[in-house]
This record gives structure tokens, sequence and C-alpha cells, in this order.
């Protein structure tokens, strides 16, 4: 394992301004800027001395010949893990998201919310994978007639999480019918679990098929297809904001977007770098190839597992390019977690 760099007390200041500086404008720091902002009374001559030794440790690059410089992904890695100061998020923010994450809308208003939130506060994509449920418990079911054999399924489970499905069935059932099912199931099995509900209607309509009540028999022909998991798959996680990234088109070039939008419909490796989020807890940041996938260039991750009492149940972050201003959406992103899990009952 490498040891961590060390740097003395002039170069840590050296690179801190330098990229802040190239956070700021995304443009190469020359010594005389970096001797005028950073407030040290040393000459640029000396200022290019420490430049070249913390470009031999890799921390900084001269991307042109006769240019300044910008920090590498080893010194953005260094900033971020030594010379970071994290700024607190502001009262006015804050209660705006107090207020966006109300703990009486549902699961999937939430999740869209806090996407949308974070992405909004920090102009960068936002991205909340959406819980998984294994106990999802029925706290009411509904059904709609519709045309074409099909049926509007209306389904709550837990305390908020509201699915609508579409179920296309052998025959038409009228209202009166869906109503009589709805009231049976609603009856018989509120706060159940509902695989165990739909495995136990089943099971009475194979004991009793001959001589079944024509309202059970109906309860159990919609229930089968409502309560099961292969008509409707939630999304694995939502992003929002993504042409956000557009803004920072001045360093992240035309076809280092495209790849990154590529990246965002390639769930595989999102999934993959958001499992490695949810181990552990706090804020992870992924600068550049660190990620984990090609494609990526310069661009960062930050995020924050978000837990439903005590249990994590998701990941919520943002994407954006790897000079984003780390000290103002750090807080944004574990802010925006810790209030998702507060509202979220699963």
């Amino acid at each position: 394992m490498n040891k961590p760099l060390v740097l003395n007390e002039r170069a840590a200041i050296l690179l801190k301004q330098l990229v802040a500086s190239y956070i700021d404008d995304g443009q190469p720091v020359g010594s005389k800027k970096l001797a005028q902002d950073a407030g040290l009374d040393i000459s640029p001559a000396t200022i290019r001395n420490v430049m070249c030794s913390l470009e031999k440790k890799g921390l900084v690059v001269a991307p042109h010949t006769s240019a300044g410089r910008i920090p590498t992904e080893q010194g953005l890695r260094l900033f971020v893990d030594n010379l970071l100061e994290v700024q607190p998020i502001e009262d006015k923010m804050l209660s705006r998201l107090q207020a966006q994450l109300d703990p009486d809308m549902d699961m999937s208003e939430l999740v869209n919310h806090a996407s949308q939130m974070v992405s909004e506060m920090t102009h960068m994509a936002g991205i909340v994978t959406v819980p998984k449920q294994t106990n999802a418990k029925l706290r009411h079911i509904e059904f709609l007639p519709l045309p074409e054999k099909r049926i509007l399924a209306i389904l709550v489970t837990n305390e908020k999480d509201v699915q609508n499905k579409v179920l296309h069935v052998d025959r038409e059932y009228t209202a009166d019918e869906l109503q009589h099912a709805a009231n049976y199931l609603n009856q018989q099995f509120t706060g159940r679990d509902v695989h165990e509900i739909r495995d136990s209607l089943l099971m009475d309509l194979d004991q009793t098929r001959q001589d079944v009540d024509s309202v059970m028999k109906t309860a159990v022909e919609v229930a089968d297809k409502a309560l099961s998991g292969n008509d409707v798959k939630r999304p694995d996680f939502i992003v929002q904001g993504e042409t956000n990234l557009v803004r920072y088109n001045n360093s992240t070039d035309s076809q280092q977007l495209q790849h990154l939008f590529e990246i965002f419909n390639r769930k595989r490796e999102m999934l993959g770098l958001f499992d490695r989020c949810v181990q552990g807890e706090g804020v992870k940041i992924f600068i550049g190839h660190e990620a984990g996938f090609s494609g990526f260039g310069d661009c960062s991750v930050i995020t924050a597992p978000y837990s439903v009492s005590g249990n994590t149940v998701g990941v919520l972050g943002v994407i954006g390019p790897a000079r984003m201003n780390y000290d103002r959406v750090i807080p944004v992103v574990d802010i925006t977690a810790k209030l998702l899990g507060d509202a979220l009952k699963l």
C-alpha cells in the first residue's frame, strides 16, 4: 500500500489555492496569479519550484507547454481528503429541503423530489436509488375497470408506497365485481405480506375450485396479477438534471458528455458503484477513474446512503465535473440523504 503524500505548509497552501482557482474557472493557473491569490510573500520563481515538486508527486500537471498547471485526479483527491473546508448548509436551503421532503408524500414522490432538489441545489445531475422492499405489507387495494379486458389496480403497501398497475385479464369485469373483490381483500388481508396473500389465495382456490364463492374467485383472479412482482418493475434509480452538465462544456468536451449520458443508461455499472456506496456510513467521493468505469473522464460522484429505522435502504448523490465546489456540494448531499431517510416510512 502506498504511503499517503505529506506536503509542507507552503506546498499545501499553494495546492489548495490552485485547486480553488481551477474550480472557479476551469483554466490552468500560472505562477504569477498563484502568487497574487495565495497571499504568500514569495516570488513567482519560488512558486514555480513548488509547482515542479507537486508535478513530480503527480498532484498537478501542465496541460500545455508554457501554460499554467491544473490539479490531477490525485491532486484533487489529496485536496478533498486533507485540505477541504466544508461549508455549513445555508438555513434557507435547509428549510427548502425540509419543506419539499414532506413525510406525508408517498415513496415515489419523495425519491423524485430528493433527486430533483439535490440537482437544483448543486446544478448537477441528481441520482437516488429506489428502495427495495423485501417486506411489503398490504394497506389498501382498489380495482377499476378499463376497456379491452384491462383493469387498473391501485396497490398501497406499508405506510405510503403506492403502485398503479394495468392488468391484462381474460374477460371483462364489472365495477361491482371489482369493488366486491377489493372489499374482500382489504377485509381479509390488510397488514399481511403481499407475497403471502397471493400464495394463500392461490392455495384456497385450488382447494375449493369446485365450489368457490364468485367474489372470492374474482378476488383471486385479479389479485394474482396485481400482487405478482412481474407486471411492473420499478426503476433501480432516478436521475434528474443531466442537462445541467452541459453548462460545464468548457472543461467537458462533447464526446465526454456523450459518454457520461451513456453511463446513466448502463445500469449495471451505475448500480455497481452504488453498491460500493452503501457499504459503511457517511459521504463518499469518487473522482474521475475512481468511479470504476470508462468514459467518466473529468467527473466526480458524491454520494451518501439514506436509512430508515437504522437500516440503509438506498443511496443519494450527484454527478458533476471534477472541478465542482466540493465544500458546498458535500453538505447538500449529506443533509438531503438524511432528510430523505427521515421522511420515508417503508
